[in-house]
């Protein structure tokens, strides 16, 4: 018998090649992924968090807007620091910088998922239109992303408060005026590319129709750089939202936001003292924007065919 030639129990005994689907590679790759791993995990924390502001503050008897003067001040008026019974620390009206923070995070979750879903629809029906129908479609579409594009943030947000008044549905409204033009680009430039591929060809000699394709054909092969962008606009919801809290445009004091502690503790120049009132709203605006960057820089890696082989 030739050195070569296997019998039957040792072709049987040959390993077998196990397919796995890309959405199953993704998972792997995520889950070897360190950074992505604790990022995930510091959004999950800080889901539970926010869903948790109403027991914290059955818990500590302290509810977000409730000023207790008398033990979350001293007798000089200087907010009291982290401890027993303050254990993020008091603000300048003596509530409990903990609950608000729960609190806070949950207006930073809302506006961040709502408003990204939202600019992420429209910019993905804007780009996809624009780059399947082109010449005087794109052109006329083209040009409303560039002048949304060219429109100064704050100061149409100054304007649309001095009109409306502050409110967090107009906070959502006007982030999502100016976020939808960045992914309307990219997927446009995606469908240019795109509309010209064999199985559209084919699809078009079927007899299909102009939205048939975009929606079955066209739209599944966008998935991965639509999941990325998405991922990576919430962050950038929080932060617009922030900046119009603490520019006094955006959630309505009482109610807790994280950019408006920040405001609250820089008047007056209460951090000077009250260290806790800049740090713990900081931090939390810090690492949860950084959270959702890593997440999704993981994902672009994990959507990517040659980023897992290479990390095989």
């Amino acid at each position: 018998m030739s050195a070569h030639t296997l019998t039957p129990a040792a072709a049987t005994a040959a390993p077998e090649v196990k397919q796995r689907s890309s959405l199953r590679m993704t998972v792997d790759y995520l889950l070897k992924d360190r950074a992505s791993l604790i990022a995930a995990s510091f959004l999950v924390l800080l889901v539970l968090f926010a869903l948790a502001a109403p027991l914290l503050a059955g818990i500590t008897g302290h509810p977000a807007n409730d000023q207790f003067r008398e033990t979350g001040l001293t007798p000089a008026g200087v907010p009291v620091g982290p401890g027993t019974e303050f254990w993020l620390g008091a603000d300048q009206l003596g509530r409990d910088v903990l609950v608000r923070l729960a609190y806070g995070a949950r207006v930073s979750l809302i506006v961040g998922v709502v408003a990204s879903l939202a600019a992420a629809s429209i910019g993905i029906m804007v780009g996809m239109v624009a780059g399947y129908f082109g010449g005087k479609v794109d052109t006329v579409l083209s040009r409303c992303i560039d002048l949304v594009m060219s429109v100064p943030f704050l100061l149409a947000a100054l304007a649309l408060v001095s009109v409306l008044g502050a409110s967090l549905p107009l906070s959502v409204g006007v982030i999502v005026f100016f976020s939808w033009t960045s992914l309307a680009r990219v997927i446009r430039g995606q469908v240019i590319a795109l509309r010209q591929r064999e199985f559209v060809e084919a699809a078009r000699s079927l007899g299909a129709g102009h939205w048939g394709i975009i929606f079955r054909d066209i739209l599944p092969n966008l998935a991965a750089p639509i999941i990325i962008y998405a991922t990576l606009m919430i962050p950038s919801s929080i932060v617009f939202e922030a900046t119009l809290s603490f520019l006094g445009m955006g959630i309505v004091p009482p109610d807790a936001s994280w950019g408006g502690m920040l405001a609250e503790a820089s008047g007056n120049s209460i951090y000077l003292t009250a260290w806790w009132l800049v740090l713990f709203p900081g931090l939390a605006l810090l690492f949860t924007t950084l959270a959702f960057n890593v997440l999704g820089d993981g994902l672009r890696d994990a959507l990517d065919p040659r980023t897992r082989r290479k990390a095989k």
